[in-house]
């Protein structure tokens, strides 16, 4: 009876072990099998990417098109022509060589033909071009850069990283100081910008205004959708006038603005709703954007409450421990009592 109960856990042991070990390489399996997602100059390419070899190999005429060359297929001698300004590429399939104006450049691996596509190595595009090209092997991302120029200037020094995420020291590449210029190839979401650096490295770096004087108006939709996220996760947290800034349990109104436009952005804003008002640019009641601060009178003074613009004709503020940090429509005594509006995201 032993013998038996003991080859009964053992052939179930054994089953175990051999789903476990089919899982296991049906995933490594899907692993190898996904497709690395293309960006050029910051847009999604649908242009299909395959990876052969540890050799990344991606379609040489839509590329190409893309950066406004002019690409000619010869079909007799199996041979592509491409022209962009100065410079004519000539490749002939499965050569390990291409030329540029007459000069030789030799490829990692031969091109190929796959779906009916000239498939070329990644590189080639590199090299030929002049683009910064970049592997991200932790996101599964291809970022392919044509830019010449670097029209944003670094105003405090900030970390060049791996991968969009803070948290590990080890994705450091290197620290951009104050002064240098970068291009901004993407924005990945409100917290995070893809760049380019004038030595051709990519990589990314935090969108925290204090850090580059880049702006857009899509990064800061986005980054007033984060303040105000942000700020709403505190919804119901008490009132208390004069609250620490530095805790959390408790916020009168111009203590929770500046802690959530520090916390989203590390925008350092003064303590107080009145100079608080000092910041930023003036916006018209007509003009306000999701993120604005709204500045009103209270307890005999011109300027004491501040709230958030929410959109939609709604705010997000504190002001009594009834209520506690809530969101409220701008209207009835918030309309009269209105002050000024100031942007402190630009």
């Amino acid at each position: 009876m032993l013998m038996t109960g003991n080859w009964k856990m053992i052939s179930s042991m054994l089953v175990l072990a051999a789903v476990t070990i089919a899982q296991g390489t049906s995933l490594h399996a899907a692993e190898a099998e996904q497709i690395p997602s293309l960006f050029l100059d910051g847009k999604p390419f649908t242009a299909p990417v395959i990876i052969e070899n540890g050799i990344s190999f991606v379609p040489m005429r839509p590329i190409f098109e893309a950066e406004g060359a002019k690409v000619v297929w010869d079909e007799a001698a199996h041979s592509i022509t491409a022209k962009k300004d100065n410079s004519v590429i000539t490749y002939k399939l499965g050569d390990q060589v291409a030329y540029k104006n007459q000069e030789k450049l030799e490829l990692p691996a031969p091109g190929q033909i796959i779906n009916g596509l000239t498939m070329v190595p990644l590189r080639f595009v590199s090299e030929l071009l002049g683009n910064a090209v970049k592997w991200h092997a932790a996101l599964h991302t291809i970022t392919i850069s044509s830019a010449h120029s670097f029209d944003t200037n670094v105003t405090y020094g900030v970390h060049l990283r791996t991968v969009p995420s803070g948290e590990d020291a080890a994705t450091v590449v290197r620290m951009l100081p104050k002064a240098e210029r970068i291009h901004v190839i993407r924005e990945v979401d409100a917290n995070w910008l893809e760049v380019q650096t004038e030595d051709n490295g990519i990589g990314f770096i935090s969108a925290k205004p204090k850090y580059t004087d880049y702006s857009s108006q899509s990064l800061s939709a986005m980054q007033a959708d984060a303040i105000i996220a942000f700020g709403g996760a505190y919804l119901g947290t008490h009132y208390e006038f004069g609250a620490d800034s530095d805790q959390t349990n408790t916020f009168d109104c111009s203590s929770f603005v500046k802690h959530v436009f520090g916390e989203v952005l590390g925008i350092d804003l003064p303590r107080l709703s009145y100079d608080q008002a000092k910041e930023g640019t003036e916006v018209k009641l007509d003009e306000l954007r999701k993120g604005d601060l709204l500045f009103f009178s209270a307890r005999g003074l011109d300027i004491g409450h501040v709230a958030i613009y929410a959109g939609d004709g709604r705010i997000l503020h504190t002001y009594s421990d009834k209520l506690g940090v809530h969101f409220e429509t701008f209207e009835g005594q918030w309309k009269e009592r209105f002050v000024t509006a100031r942007r402190v995201i630009d």
